[in-house]
């Protein structure tokens, strides 16, 4: 059309250096490479334009032209090193500035789930977790995803929270996607896939851009009315001389999260729904329901309240009366007593001992006349909507500083920042408000180098876990140890009144309800308040006195990550006759949680981790055919060092059409969590604990007491549920004496992309994967008590499992050109086998 374009990316070909045209279309720069030299010209939504300069410099006139090519991207994140897409030895999935601007999607990160092979699971608005290649999760910890080169895992977790505190969509260059092991080359960790997002230089992506996106949600939701979607952007970038650049970003969401009603009957032991709710079932737990989760049974406590009892007058006494119950039983034999004789026997007593005496008659009645039951009582809990808070917002910032000395060799300081508040659910449901990281990072960069270090730095903000919240709001209303015999004590006087079972039980939880903090209540409204502001390490129970007790289910999560690395491409000084590159790296887990998430309080823990990997390849055949070899050694303090080789082959069997073939292996080491977490959840019903030795056996005596099993506990239960428990059933388990330790997979793929037609791209893969020591998790109970009176504590504990896990698939991707409209689609199948049984996955 001969129309100027503004904002073209005009660069020397091979150099770092470049500008962009201004708003008539024109360009300047600099540079010190000789002529001749290649320009070339690049733009969003249009083809790459070369020009060669031989002479003359000036009055360079360019034409572009709309395109769209197929299979013309390159990738870097492959080889690390750059290539056609065409042309990589493994499966690349790669979105680029020109792809998300199209995008039907809300964001680029949600359109990642239309890449091949991609699934993802959705937690909150903001909080989405990608996965490829099975074995997805809320918090995915095989699976790896980079800003800019950097980590973007939170220290305290092992895994990314989304794109919380990720790039923003306007500052996006591009997105490039490795579907399984990636470990050779970016160490431990992605044994699943790698995820690396690169944003916008100031050079080539110079200007003002501005980013207003609105909608609506929860149309026709019971829960509550339509609400507003709201996402503002603003990204500012400006380049001097091709010297200086620098850039900001700013994003901004606000919107009305979703709601979690689902309030099915919970089984904590088996882990299934079962039928019932809280008018049908005295032991309902909802699982959106949090402070149900605390249950006693019933006989126990009322045993428990007896032995107290007797206990306490054989004190109050002075030895007087060693065993009350002794005495009413000599006083009416076989009879039960009623009101009447019951005031009898009290007038009977000194008067300092009746109090404890009344009190104790209803589970004297009860135990001798066999009107408690053998079943389990939960609290009444409370309703998430009313302990979390569903107003998600997210802000994320970022800015940065380029300076080049010379065409080729950039330095970069760079920060990129978020906060936000959404909903994470693990092994609980953690409400994450004011949740923020920070990433900060200093990096020298060349044609065949690169230097980097940087430090990610999170703080978990106002965060708090809901359960334990709705659990201890209970205990500042009225203390379980109240609560509970109160419940049995008025359901034996309804029992005795003649009412049914299940109206003794109406009946009993009305009156021990009574006090209770409803929500909107001023009483519900402060306990929640001081709960959710004091931190998990603070909680301090009184069992002498409960008013004095200390209650939180706050985070104090202020875990750091720092990582050094330098990389070098020796590839020109073999004058290219193979390419090869070498690299290393250290990191330092700073974890500090103030023995809210981890086992730290009081001390430090730091992880060390250090690796290096090599890689080298060559073409061969006339350029027909690439093959390349890699490997990597890591090690971490806590662990062995591992070697993971990569091998893999590209075939060019007809022109812009490859067979790819490969043996590539992967390996994680065990999260933070999974080597240092003590954390109780489930409103206390569980303990989190790692799965080093210095914990599981040094702490918790998992060694000396052995716990039992799962399968065993359920055993027991149902044996004593028919009222001769048999201690027979439960099956010790034992730990290895290592602790856990890192998983690995071996992956072998075969591949196909090439050009069928000019306009007709199809990509297909098929792979098989083998894990050995896949890291998973067993559930086991430690009696704590004795045989006699056992009292068991649940523990949840990360293991290897048994023998190896195998898993397969593939996927087949169309890309048709129809003029300028791309018209894709894609189909992907994964399959896992022999998972073990008894493990939590």
């Amino acid at each position: 059309t001969k129309e100027p374009l503004s904002g073209v990316t005009v660069i020397v070909k091979g150099q770092s250096g470049g500008t962009s045209t201004n708003s008539d279309g024109a360009f300047t720069f600099t540079t010190s490479a000789k002529i001749p030299l290649t320009i070339s010209a690049s733009y969003i939504g249009y083809g790459v334009v070369e020009k060669q300069v031989t002479g003359n410099t000036a009055n360079i006139s360019i034409e572009m032209e709309a395109a769209v090519v197929l299979g013309g991207d390159v990738v870097v994140s492959a080889s690390r090193t750059p290539e056609r897409i065409l042309e990589s030895p493994v499966s690349i999935e790669r979105m680029s500035a020109a792809t998300i601007k199209d995008i039907a999607a809300p964001s680029f990160y949600d359109a990642l789930n239309n890449m091949k092979g991609v699934e993802s699971s959705m937690q909150s608005l903001t909080f989405k977790s990608i996965n490829t290649r099975g074995f997805n999760s809320n918090g995915n910890t095989r699976f790896n995803q980079y800003i800019d080169g950097m980590d973007n895992q939170a220290p305290g977790l092992n895994f990314s929270v989304g794109n919380i505190v990720g790039i923003t969509e306007l500052d996006v260059d591009n997105v490039e996607l490795l579907p399984g092991a990636s470990s050779a080359l970016y160490g431990a960790g992605g044994i699943n896939g790698t995820l690396l997002m690169t944003s916008k230089d100031p050079f080539k992506y110079p200007g003002a851009s501005f980013q207003y996106k609105t909608g609506v949600n929860h149309v026709n939701d019971d829960n509550t009315s339509t609400k507003p979607f709201n996402q503002l952007d603003v990204r500012l970038a400006k380049s001097w001389n091709n010297k200086f650049g620098v850039k900001a970003a700013f994003s901004f969401l606000q919107a009305k999260d979703w709601f979690a009603n689902n309030y099915s009957n919970f089984d904590r032991i088996s882990r299934t729904v079962k039928p019932g709710d809280r008018n049908s079932d005295t032991n309902y737990d909802g699982i959106n329901s949090y402070g149900d989760e605390v249950s006693q049974n019933m006989r126990n406590v009322a045993l428990s309240v007896q032995n107290a009892t007797i206990s306490g007058i054989n004190t109050g006494s002075g030895g007087a009366i060693p065993n009350i119950k002794s005495l009413i039983d000599g006083a009416f034999g076989a009879a039960i007593p009623n009101a009447a004789q019951q005031a009898g026997f009290l007038s009977s007593l000194p008067a300092a001992l009746r109090p404890a005496v009344q009190n104790y008659f209803p589970f004297y009645v009860g135990l001798k006349a066999n009107l408690i039951p053998d079943q389990n009582v939960s609290r009444t809990g409370y309703n998430e909507e009313n302990l979390v808070d569903y107003d998600t917002k997210s802000l994320k910032v970022s800015g940065a500083l380029y300076y080049n000395f010379s065409s080729t060799i950039q330095a970069v300081a760079q920060a990129n920042w978020g906060t936000g508040t959404s909903v994470y659910t693990g092994s609980d449901r953690y409400s994450l408000r004011n949740f923020n990281i920070g990433q900060y990072k200093l990096e020298l960069k060349g044609e065949d180098f690169s230097l980097k270090a940087y430090t990610t730095q999170e703080r978990s903000g106002d965060s708090y876990i809901s359960s334990i919240l709705g659990s201890y709001i209970n205990e500042v209303s009225k203390p379980s140890t109240t609560w509970f015999p109160q419940y049995i004590g008025n359901y034996v006087g309804a029992r005795a009144a003649g009412q049914t079972d299940a109206a003794a039980h109406v009946f009993a939880r009305g009156v021990a309800n009574t006090g209770r903090f409803e929500p909107g209540s001023n009483g519900f409204a402060t306990a929640k308040d001081q709960i959710m502001n004091t931190t998990i390490s603070a909680t301090s129970i009184n069992a002498a006195d409960p008013t004095k007790s200390v209650y939180g289910a706050k985070f104090d999560d202020k875990s750091n990550l720092y990582h050094y690395e330098g990389m070098y491409n020796l590839t020109n000084a073999f004058n290219k006759v193979v390419e090869f590159q070498v690299g290393a790296s250290y990191r330092i887990y700073d974890l500090n949680s103030a023995g809210t998430i981890f086992d730290d309080l009081g001390r430090q823990i730091d992880i060390e981790e250090y690796g290096a990997f090599a890689q080298i390849g060559k073409k061969l055949f006339n350029d027909k055919v690439k093959i390349t070899f890699a490997g990597r050694y890591d090690k971490s303090q806590n662990f062995e060092g591992r070697f993971t080789p990569r091998i893999t082959g590209v075939f060019t069997v007809a022109k812009n059409n490859n067979i790819r073939v490969s043996y590539q292996t992967g390996y994680r080491n065990p999260t933070t969590q999974n080597q240092y977490i003590d954390l109780s959840v489930g409103g206390g019903s569980q303990r989190l604990i790692g799965g080093l030795p210095e914990i599981m056996f040094g702490k918790y005596k998992l060694d000396a007491n052995k716990p039992f099993t799962d399968v065993s506990y359920r055993a027991f239960l149902a044996s004593a549920a028919t009222g001769t428990p048999n201690p027979a059933l439960l099956q010790q388990y034992t730990f290895d004496a290592k602790g856990v330790r890192p998983e690995s997979v071996q992956s072998y793929e075969l591949g196909y992309k090439g050009l069928i037609l000019p306009n007709l791209l199809i990509d297909a893969y098929g792979y098989f994967n083998q894990y050995k020591d896949f890291i998973t998790a067993v559930d086991v109970y430690q009696n704590v008590g004795t045989l006699a009176a056992p009292t068991f504590v649940k523990f949840g504990v990360p293991v290897n499992a048994q023998g190896s896990v195998n898993s397969y698939g593939g996927a087949l991707g169309l890309d048709y050109l129809v003029g300028k409209y791309n018209i894709s689609g894609n189909v992907s199948y994964n399959q896992i086998g022999d998972l073990p049984v008894n493990y939590i996955n």
